[in-house]
């Protein structure tokens, strides 16, 4: 939305709500989301995950109506929900948010997801997808340890392969998607796993690579792996998140560092309506 290419869908969505009648900031944040979705599906065959505001974080009914709303902007738009994910963080809400959407046939996506517990519980409600943070696992561990790690002993790295290898072991059927990686090695690390989101940078280093590169992941291996079944009602899982301290203060502060963003992007509304004053949340 900063960028100078793409401040043209920020006044746009501005303009259509304005003649629409429509002021509340809310909505007005969900125009522009999904304008923004529109655009990338125009350009690729696959899916977009649109977020749900993370000040409702812990609102599971504010969730689900942000949720729908989203989902009915992207179907006048002539966009199939198909085509899109929602995405929540991995609170207790979050997840009961999920399970909720899923029930309707809308595909959510698991951010903000730093522990094996947060991934059990997604997918036992039956979460499409989750994307667990490589890189920001490893900059608590080097913040909390002062060491450096290679990428095969890389904290984010063996998160990634723990839940890979507890979902192909036990049958769940919700995808993982690496994301967040900090360096190549990390990359060529959970090779084989789901799915991978990588910046521009990566995907240029790693196009400058030659020589084959090996699956490090398989389900027919994961079935074999020395892995016990965990609880994750709410008793467990918040048990288990809270004895997580990398877990816990990394989706705190996510949370915090999304709302940052969730407030820019009003006070850019507000500055697009020519409006001093928007109801604060």
């Amino acid at each position: 939305v900063k960028s100078p290419q793409y401040a043209h869908i920020l006044s746009e969505a501005v303009e259509e709500a304005t003649r629409a009648g429509v002021t509340d900031a809310d909505e007005i944040v969900d125009r522009i989301l999904v304008r923004f979705g529109c655009e990338i599906l125009k350009i690729i065959p696959g899916r977009v995950s649109t977020e749900v505001d993370a000040r409702l974080s812990f609102d599971k009914d504010a969730s689900l109506f942000r949720a729908r709303r989203i989902i009915k902007l992207y179907e006048e738009a002539g966009i199939s929900r198909e085509r899109i994910l929602i995405k929540l963080a991995t609170t207790w809400e979050g997840v009961q948010t999920a399970k909720q959407l899923e029930s309707e046939g809308i595909h959510v996506n698991m951010t903000l997801l730093f522990s094996l517990v947060q991934a059990v519980a997604c997918a036992e409600v039956g979460a499409t997808l989750i994307s667990p943070f490589v890189g920001r696992i490893l900059d608590w561990h080097k913040k909390a340890t002062g060491k450096e790690y290679t990428s095969e002993e890389d904290p984010g790295v063996q998160s990634v392969k723990t839940i890979y290898n507890y979902y192909k072991k036990f049958g769940h059927k919700t995808e993982v998607m690496g994301a967040s990686f900090r360096n190549v090695g990390e990359i060529l690390e959970i090779a084989g796993v789901d799915l991978i989101t990588i910046s521009p940078a990566l995907l240029g280093e790693l196009k400058s690579l030659s020589g084959p590169v090996g699956a490090k992941l398989s389900a027919d291996a994961a079935k074999t792996a020395d892995i016990d079944r965990i609880d994750s009602d709410e008793k467990a899982y918040r048990f288990l998140l809270n004895e997580d301290a990398m877990g816990t203060e990394k989706l705190s502060e996510g949370i915090r560092l999304f709302v940052k963003d969730s407030r820019e992007l009003e006070n850019m509304i507000r500055a697009e309506m020519g409006i001093s004053a928007m109801a604060a949340v």
